[in-house]
C-alpha cells in the first residue's frame, strides 16, 4: 500500500510538469556537461558527482518554485556573457566597460549591496503607506540584488582560474566571501516564504540583517581591501568546502530570518505595527518553519563538518572554537523546537529567544574569528 501511494505521488508530480519544466531541467543537465568539458582537468570523482548532484538539486527546485528556475536561468547567461567577455584576460575587468561597471565580479557584488539597501527602504515604505505597487518594487529589487550577487560568486569563481590553475577555488572560502553567501541565501530563503505565505510586510525586517552584512561587506572592501582573490590555505584545498560552507550558511540565513520575524512578532505583541504586520499566527508560524529548515542543514553541516575534520586533521572532534560554538548554536535551537514541538510552548518567549538566538549564531559565525583562535582561523578581520 505504500509503495502504490508512494508511486501515486511521484506520478503526480511529474504530471504537473509541463515542457517548460521540462526544457528547464535539460538546460540544467546541458550546462552541468559544459562545465564539465571544460573543467574536467580540476575535479576529481567527488565534486564530479557534487556537479550533478548540484544539477539534479536545482532542476527539482525550479520545478517546485518557478522564480527560482528563472534565476537560474539568468545567473547561467549572464555570468557566461560576462566569462565571454573576459576572452581569457583577468585585464579585461578593467578595460571592457561591461566589466568594469556592471557584471564583473565585484562590479556585480557592489550592485548587489545597492540594490539589498534600495529593497530594503522600499519595503518599509510600502509597509507605511500600505503600498501594494511599493511591495512589488521592493520584491523586484530584492530578486536584483540576488541575481547580481550570484553573478558576482559565478564570474569570481572564474576569475580565480584566471589568477592561476592552483588559485581558483569556489568563491566561499573566506569572510568577504561567506558574507555574499550569507546574503543571498537569506534573500532567497526570505523571497520563498514571502510568496508561499504572503508576508511582504516583513520584507522591511529581513532585510535588515540582510543589509548589516552587506554593510560589512563594504567595510571589508574598502578599509581592509579582502575583496582581492587569494590563494587557498592547504586545509581548504578539500571537495569538502563545497557542501559544508553551503549548508552551513541555509542554517545561518535561515536563524537571521527567524530572529527579524521574531523581532517583528515582538513589536506587534505590544501593539506597535501590529495593523501593518502579518498576524501573530503567520509570524509564529514563519519563525518555526525557518528555525526548522536551518536546524536541518546546520545539523548536515555539522556532520560534514566533523567528517571533514575527520579527513584533514585525524579526529571528527577537536573542541577547537569553532566547533564548540557550533554546538552551543545547534543545542540552542536544538532545545527552541523541542519547546515548540514537545511542549508546545508559543508566543513571546519563543520570539524573544530567536532573537537571542542571532546573538548566539553571529558570535559563532563571526566573533571566534574575531576573538578566538583555532583550527578554523580563516577568516580573520
Amino acid at each position: 500500500m505504500r509503495n502504490q501511494l508512494q508511486a501515486y505521488e511521484e506520478k503526480t508530480l511529474l504530471q504537473s510538469l509541463n515542457w517548460q519544466d521540462w526544457l528547464y531541467a535539460l538546460l540544467v543537465a546541458v550546462g552541468a556537461v559544459f562545465a564539465l568539458m571544460q573543467y574536467a582537468h580540476h575535479m576529481d570523482t567527488y565534486e564530479i558527482g557534487f556537479l550533478f548532484g548540484a544539477a539534479a538539486l536545482l532542476s527539482y527546485l525550479g520545478w517546485q518554485w518557478k522564480s527560482m528556475a528563472k534565476l537560474v536561468l539568468a545567473v547561467a547567461l549572464i555570468s557566461l556573457f560576462s566569462i565571454s567577455l573576459y576572452d581569457g584576460n583577468q585585464a579585461r575587468a578593467t578595460q571592457a566597460f561591461l566589466l568594469k561597471f556592471l557584471i564583473s565580479s565585484q562590479s556585480a557584488i557592489m550592485w548587489m549591496n545597492v540594490l539589498f539597501v534600495l529593497a530594503m527602504l522600499t519595503y518599509w515604505f510600502a509597509m507605511l503607506k500600505r503600498s501594494d505597487f511599493a511591495g512589488k518594487v521592493a520584491t523586484a529589487l530584492t530578486w536584483s540584488a540576488t541575481l547580481f550577487g550570484f553573478v558576482g560568486l559565478m564570474v569570481r569563481w572564474y576569475e580565480s582560474y584566471l589568477i592561476a590553475p592552483d588559485v581558483g577555488h569556489i568563491p566561499v572560502s573566506n569572510l568577504y566571501e561567506v558574507f555574499v553567501l550569507f546574503c543571498l541565501i537569506t534573500a532567497l530563503l526570505y523571497l520563498h516564504y514571502e510568496k508561499k505565505l504572503n508576508t511582504k510586510q516583513l520584507g522591511g525586517f529581513v532585510l535588515l540583517v540582510i543589509n548589516a552584512a552587506v554593510g560589512f561587506i563594504l567595510w571589508y572592501t574598502f578599509d581592509r581591501q579582502a575583496h582581492n582573490i587569494q590563494p587557498l590555505v592547504p586545509a581548504l584545498q578539500s571537495y569538502w568546502m563545497k557542501i559544508h560552507v553551503p549548508a552551513n550558511f541555509v542554517g545561518y540565513g535561515a536563524f537571521s530570518l527567524a530572529a527579524m520575524v521574531a523581532s517583528a512578532y515582538l513589536l506587534a505583541s505590544k501593539g506597535i505595527l501590529a495593523t501593518r504586520l502579518p498576524s501573530l499566527l503567520v509570524m509564529d508560524d514563519l519563525m518555526y518553519k525557518s528555525i526548522a529548515v536551518g536546524f536541518a542543514f546546520f545539523t548536515i553541516a555539522t556532520i560534514l563538518g566533523a567528517m571533514w575534520a575527520a579527513e584533514a586533521w585525524g579526529g571528527y572532534w577537536s573542541w577547537d572554537p569553532k566547533e564548540t560554538w557550533a554546538l552551543i548554536v545547534w543545542l540552542n535551537y536544538a532545545a527552541w523546537l523541542h519547546l515548540r514541538m514537545v511542549k508546545g510552548l508559543r508566543g513571546s518567549i519563543l520570539a524573544w529567544w530567536a532573537l537571542i538566538g542571532l546573538l548566539i549564531t553571529s558570535f559563532a559565525f563571526l566573533g571566534v574569528n574575531m576573538f578566538l583562535s583555532g583550527l578554523h582561523s580563516y577568516g580573520t578581520l
